[in-house]
């Protein structure tokens, strides 16, 4: 019997190794059998961009077992890319124009505004950019008012509203289940903690996001006038009023070109192509064309880093959705240290986190200034610890919508003593060597001393991060002080007041650092380097954010899913000083 086993487990062992090692032999023929059959780009081709695709500045690629060999790994073109791929398409005789999908737009403000950017240069070439949506929402409509027409369906429309924002409070819910959060924050502005204690904005918050959200409306008021030759006041006018309503309104008032069903749009892309209705239009999207261009540029014998520090700011280094300390200061040291890369360019899309890892990365990025350039590029977020990250660069671009400041620090700690003992029957009783022994455990109250100590740790990291952002921007603590106090600017405004240096886009970082190093013929790298499809496969990320919302979007919906992810999110901010944006706010 005891043979009869040995035989069975190592018939069984040699089974196993031998489907892995059959699994990656076929793997690797079909990577190389896609990787030779490359889609072939036409003539009289188009474009398209699908606003309804969220451009991430980094995204790993997914796995997906599939019967289809070649769509065995996944990996969409990051916002650069798709940038870049705009620009070279610009120059690409076979590309005709840009059929923009418009729908909807699932992408922030400052990346919708390298979008619209981008669009517009293209346009500049001559060549057609259409857009369409058989309803367009206002962020959708912001990028689609670059093209050269635009249209919708006679029975859909186009939104055009004005803008709001929105928080979710928590204090009823946590009254109601008898758990009494310790908050403790430095910063008049400091709102991230107002869920917590409050059921409303306060004023102070009030007044913030009136002047950030006005300045992103005027924003799209100013470009939509623009482009559509509609003075802005009449825009804001037709806000207002509710003029638009159906896609009648908006035909009638000039924001779309013509209402038609998608067969019309066809007769209109062949009208442009010069082309036979029988012909088939040769639409190509941008993960097909990303196979196809040769539109990174790999030569030049100067190294440029690109870091993507994209996500929440956090301690360790285990999440791939995340920056995570531990990664993000080996990798800027690993940069500093290497002679062949001559200078760093750090995309910032952060809306804070940790303040411990902020510092951190922040130590990591002083030490690289001393021996390289370290531009830094603000995307949509870059603030509290995403600003703290950002503020020693040698010099700061951001977009005018981008969301940065909210330089702040706020701790909580949760007391949930008599939700244990009044909804759930459950008692506590503790040994301890001394008197605070348990400091911060959620069975009891803190006492006044400990409070005490709570504030005067979030006080002396106020004065810090203050301190760091002084350093920086080579200000004094006094007026960096006047304007922190945890409000949130636009990158306009930040222009204006010091905190950013430059309005620009990635692009425009990349070139200024090529400036810096006097250097004509460059390159890029970029970085954290995309995991392999062995790392997905052995060494998956259990705590992978963007996954699970994924899943619970489609399990219970979009909107739910959020809701979840942002409660979860109250686990990470526990017991930890925290500098990062308000706690959660939604843009309508």
């Amino acid at each position: 019997m005891k043979s009869f086993f040995k035989i069975f487990f190592a018939s069984l062992l040699a089974l196993i190794v031998f489907c892995v090692i059959g699994f990656f032999i076929l793997l690797g023929v079909g990577v190389a059998a896609s990787s030779s059959d490359k889609p072939v780009l036409n003539d009289n081709s188009v474009l398209v961009i699908d606003l309804s695709k969220t451009y991430l500045d980094f995204e790993n690629p997914t796995l997906s077992i599939n019967l289809n060999i070649k769509k065995l790994t996944s990996q969409p073109p990051s916002l650069y890319d798709v940038i870049r791929m705009i620009h070279h398409a610009r120059e690409d005789n076979k590309i005709k124009g840009i059929y923009i999908q418009a729908s909807t737009n699932a992408n922030g403000f400052a990346s919708s505004e390298e979008l619209r950017r981008a669009i517009s240069e293209f346009k500049q070439s001559g060549k057609f950019v259409i857009a369409y949506g058989a309803t367009i929402t206002q962020k959708a409509y912001y990028v689609a008012s670059a093209a050269n027409k635009i249209y919708t369906n006679p029975q859909g429309g186009l939104e055009w509203r004005g803008m709001a924002s929105q928080m979710m409070f928590f204090k009823g819910l946590l009254d109601k289940l008898e758990i009494q959060p310790e908050v403790f924050f430095a910063g008049k502005f400091k709102s991230a903690t107002e869920p917590f204690r409050v059921t409303k904005m306060t004023d102070p918050n009030k007044l913030q996001t009136s002047v950030w959200l006005g300045d992103l409306y005027s924003t799209i008021l100013e470009a939509v006038s623009k482009s559509r030759n509609i003075d802005s006041t009449q825009l804001h006018l037709l806000a207002n009023n509710g003029a638009i309503q159906t896609a009648g309104d908006a035909l009638k008032y000039g924001l779309v070109d013509s209402l038609i069903y998608t067969d019309q749009l066809d007769n209109d892309f062949h009208q442009l192509l010069k082309t036979k209705a029988s012909d088939k239009i040769n639409f190509i999207s941008l993960d097909k064309y990303a196979e196809t261009a040769d539109y990174k540029k790999f030569s030049g014998s100067d190294l440029i880093a690109v870091v993507y520090a994209q996500g929440e700011i956090v301690d360790g280094g285990n999440d791939n959705d995340k920056i995570t300390s531990d990664k993000y200061v080996n990798l800027i040291r690993k940069l500093r240290k290497d002679s062949s890369v001559k200078a760093i360019v750090m995309r910032v899309n952060s809306p804070g986190g940790s303040a411990l890892a902020s510092d951190m990365i922040w130590r990591e990025i002083t030490l690289a200034k001393k021996v390289k350039p370290v531009i830094i590029s603000m995307g949509d977020l870059a603030a509290s610890g995403g600003y703290y990250i950002s503020c020693n660069g040698s010099y700061i671009f951001a977009e005018p919508n981008t969301i940065t400041g909210s330089i702040g620090v706020f701790s909580i700690v949760g007391n949930a003593e008599d939700f244990f003992k009044n909804k759930l029957g459950l008692t506590f009783d503790v040994v301890k060597t001394g008197p605070y022994a348990d400091l911060g455990s959620i069975a009891r109250p803190l006492t006044q001393p400990e409070k005490n100590f709570m504030q005067s740790s979030v006080d002396s990291i106020y004065k810090t991060f203050t301190e760091r952002v002084a350093e920086g921007r080579h200000k004094t603590v006094a007026y960096i002080d006047s304007i922190a106090q945890g409000r949130v600017w636009t990158g306009e405004r930040g222009l204006k007041i010091g905190l950013v240096d430059s309005l620009g886009s990635l692009n425009d970082a990349i070139k200024y650092a090529a400036k810096l190093i006097k250097s004509k013929d460059y390159r890029i790298s970029e970085y954290p380097e995309k995991k392999s499809i062995f790392d997905q496969l052995f060494h998956s990320d259990d705590n992978n954010s963007d996954v699970n919302l994924k899943i619970l979007a489609k399990t219970l919906g979009p909107e739910m899913s959020k809701n979840i992810m942002r409660i979860r999110t109250v686990q990470t901010m526990m017991n930890t000083p925290q500098t990062r944006l308000p706690f959660e706010f939604e843009i309508r």
